[in-house]
């Protein structure tokens, strides 16, 4: 808009060119919109074909995105792992905050999701694989400890074995004083599912708050802060 502005003022050949210009412009933000939607129609498609494993209707808010990763201590961590990054809400926001030397790594069961998520990060290390093979995954990497965990993953759909299994494989490589952080849904916190959840993380970490609520994500959600 202020290359538009500027180019109007200009007269004869010059105004032409910054025409031309704000025409390319255009058709580039044309172009970046169109390539958004067909991202949001895959995010959707993805969630119609398995509710239970993408749990949204549409990638996370920017807002939500800081606020995930505000309260970490990604400055002076070694190692990050994003769980469920799909196609990529948080991991910008993960990158804008971490240290250059911080290593990270993504986990993410759905193919369709890994590879928006690698057209998009291509520099980053990503394994298309179940958070339950976390230390695995990690031995691979030859890494002993993860500093803070980074989640997007429908936990309050899952069942109780399912979330105390992955909770027991993130207890197994979480350091000390480690970080998680997970959002959920406002209207998560009525459920019996989110209650159960919510309750479950307690029984894990010695700390466990909530943020503010996120009220211009779709849907409204909050974020879960615990510290092992």
């Amino acid at each position: 808009m202020v290359d538009l502005e500027m180019d109007g003022d200009q007269e004869g050949g010059e105004g032409r060119s910054g025409a031309s210009r704000g025409g390319a412009q255009s058709a580039m933000s044309d172009r970046q919109l169109r390539s958004k939607s067909r991202g949001y129609g895959r995010f959707l498609l993805e969630y119609l074909k398995m509710p239970s494993v993408v749990g949204a209707i549409a990638p996370s808010s920017k807002s939500l995105a800081r606020r995930m990763v505000e309260w970490l201590d990604l400055e002076n961590a070694r190692v990050v792992v994003e769980y469920g990054p799909g196609t990529g809400a948080f991991t910008q926001a993960i990158l804008d905050r971490k240290a250059r030397q911080c290593r990270y790594l993504g986990i993410e069961v759905n193919t369709v999701l890994g590879v928006m998520f690698r057209k998009r990060f291509s520099e980053l290390k990503l394994y298309e694989a179940s958070v339950a093979d976390v230390k695995r995954i990690c031995d691979a990497e030859g890494i002993t400890e993860i500093d803070c965990i980074v989640s997007g993953l429908p936990w309050a759909s899952f069942s109780t074995a399912s979330q105390k299994a992955y909770l027991d494989a993130m207890m197994s490589v979480l350091r000390r004083n480690g970080q998680f952080v997970t959002f959920a849904y406002l209207q998560g916190l009525m459920l019996p599912a989110g209650v159960r959840f919510k309750n479950t993380l307690r029984d894990y970490f010695r700390e466990v708050s909530r943020s503010k609520i996120v009220w211009n994500n779709l849907p409204p959600a909050f974020v879960y802060r615990c510290r092992r």
